[in-house]
């Protein structure tokens, strides 16, 4: 009798485990969705637009890494934000401004392959007004967060950073992947 007892509450266990999981990945597709709904209804508009009435930032550019699938960019780097998707630093320049870009996202998660770019690699970057900016990888470095600034200067550029190593167990660290991008100039305003 013990065993049967025993076995159907961990048979719960596994169950309400498995569903918390799941309600999890739910979740974090219908996010998705609901930025992509929010980016396009601000390229539709013209007005910036939250995913959700209660969200705490708001998509702000569209990132295309080397040809793979567009990441939304939400405004700012904060943990909450950067918990749906990459963050565009507050203080670094828009697309298209004379400041370096820097957009910053987790490295188990969006920025997976980051540490794949090679030197040449496209990047592309869409602004609000649907407006393509093309870069292109001319450098790699790793940095110590503690004892060095992020590099912004007075002209365009991209920054992308994440969290390094990129298989650490204990995440956290001090230190950050920096993937460099130059400006090449603007391209055409299109959906992609």
């Amino acid at each position: 009798m013990w065993r049967a007892i025993i076995s159907s509450l961990l048979l719960a266990a596994g169950l309400w485990q498995l569903g918390g999981a799941t309600w999890l990945m739910a979740k974090a597709e219908l996010a998705q969705y609901l930025i992509g709904r929010a980016w396009d209804d601000q390229l539709q508009t013209g007005e910036a637009a939250k995913p959700w009435p209660w969200a705490d930032t708001r998509p702000v550019a569209k990132l295309v890494v080397n040809g793979s699938d567009p990441l939304m960019v939400l405004d700012g780097g904060s943990g909450q934000a950067l918990a749906f998707g990459p963050g565009l630093l507050a203080s670094s320049g828009r697309p298209g401004e004379s400041r370096t870009t820097v957009i910053a996202a987790h490295r188990d998660t969006h920025f997976d392959n980051l540490g794949a770019l090679k030197l040449g690699d496209p990047v592309a970057l869409q602004d609000s007004d649907g407006r393509w900016y093309d870069y292109r990888v001319v450098g790699t470095r790793v940095v110590n967060s503690e004892q060095e600034q992020l590099p912004i200067y007075a002209e365009p550029g991209l920054l992308l950073v994440t969290c390094y190593p990129f298989h650490a167990v204990n995440p956290g660290g001090p230190l950050r992947y920096l993937v460099y991008a130059e400006y090449l100039g603007e391209g055409q305003v299109v959906q992609l």
